[in-house]
């Protein structure tokens, strides 16, 4: 991997967006729910919240359930997943992906906070977490050495990486997202405690359908092999229908305050970095 643009990152911060204060300097706050350093407000009672952490004066006056969150002092985890199913061995976006992987592990080491990267496909492979430019290179080879293979199970992935991550950290999923919506859905929902960000890379061809004519598909993970006549209104509908699955994971993701990127294996990895944190230093709501 040429990491030449790593020079070019040197500007960027790595924002997380948690409801911080802004005179707040030195470590980190992260919002956290129970007994913290300082009240920072009330949100409704979710299931799987320790019913200890109930305000029971607020339930007392509004009959609803609420808890207090509270916000700490702690240092930032980054969790990077990337996918290295087969499918992202087409068109570069394997390459792409890793450049977008290292960049944000590049980003992490700029601020002295901890990381790892994960790789994942039918499951996930989870790497140790660590610090440092040493660390970074290491992960680096990992990923120079990586062939794309096997089936995607994004939502196998997303439950095995709950299983394993007890504290709420930056995950930063990047994949090309062609799994089955409902699975996608669930893997969000099941990410979403976390400061999620997904990004969908997505080779040229992929998005526009620049074949035409007589055409023999051949899946990259399963083998199976479709020939069609590619028409202009068949076309039409495939753009529409990819369209479709990227509104689909962009409005699950708004959802659980996440936020969704769709990046061409083919652009400048500086313009995604540069979209990536345009958007990430505009506070949540």
């Amino acid at each position: 991997m040429d990491t030449e643009f790593f020079k070019d990152l040197e500007r960027f911060s790595l924002l997380v967006r948690k409801r911080v204060s802004t005179a707040y300097t030195g470590s980190r706050r992260s919002v956290r729910f129970g007994h913290g350093i300082s009240p920072v407000g009330y949100r409704e009672y979710r299931k799987g919240d320790d019913i200890k952490l109930v305000d029971w004066k607020v339930y007392g006056r509004t009959e609803k359930l609420y808890v207090r969150e509270h916000e700490e002092e702690r240092s930032l985890m980054v969790h990077i997943l990337i996918d290295s199913s087969a499918s992202m061995g087409y068109a570069g976006k394997f390459q792409f992906a890793s450049k977008i992987a290292a960049g944000t592990a590049f980003m992490a080491v700029q601020e002295n906070e901890k990381f790892s990267l994960n790789l994942f496909a039918e499951g996930i492979e989870p790497g140790a977490p660590g610090r440092g430019r040493g660390f970074l290179m290491r992960y680096i080879d990992l990923l120079d050495d990586t062939v794309p293979k096997g089936k995607t199970s994004i939502k196998k992935a997303a439950d095995q990486f709950d299983r394993l991550t007890s504290s709420t950290s930056l995950v930063v999923m990047i994949s090309d997202f062609l799994d089955r919506p409902e699975d996608i859905e669930s893997a969000i929902y099941r990410l979403s405690a976390h400061d999620l960000i997904l990004i969908q890379v997505l080779a040229p061809g992929e998005v526009e359908l620049s074949l035409s004519g007589d055409v023999r598909f051949v899946d990259m993970e399963s083998g199976r092999r479709l020939v069609t006549r590619i028409s202009q209104r068949l076309k039409d509908e495939y753009r529409n229908r990819m369209k479709d699955h990227a509104n689909s994971i962009a409005s699950t993701s708004s959802k659980v305050n996440a936020d969704f990127f769709q990046f061409k294996a083919d652009m400048p990895v500086f313009d995604a970095f540069f979209e990536l944190n345009q958007r990430a230093s505009k506070p949540r709501i």
